[in-house]
């Protein structure tokens, strides 16, 4: 379920996906409420191309720590690739 700010407070959130479409984000947001994985989502800027570097707007998906391996389970099992490493 989509959670306010105030569901992560004094925890650190750990980043997960970064939706670049809103119809990625919308899907993602359906998978995950229909799962029932608690997340967080908020627009961001990210940067983007390889010989033209642009700042684009992206969707950027939170869940907590605890909640990490379920996200990705669930990510991976609709054809996400969840971000690996220190940003997820």
């Amino acid at each position: 379920m989509k959670q306010e700010p105030s569901f992560f407070e004094g925890q650190e959130p750990v980043l997960i996906y970064i939706a670049k479409r809103l119809r990625d984000a919308l899907r993602l947001e359906s998978i995950f409420t229909a799962a029932g994985v608690d997340y967080g989502v908020e627009a961001d800027e990210y940067r983007g191309g390889v010989i033209f570097r642009a700042v684009r707007a992206g969707a950027f998906f939170y869940v907590l720590p605890n909640a990490v391996s379920a996200a990705r389970e669930v990510m991976v099992r609709n054809g996400y690739k969840p971000l690996e490493g220190e940003a997820g």
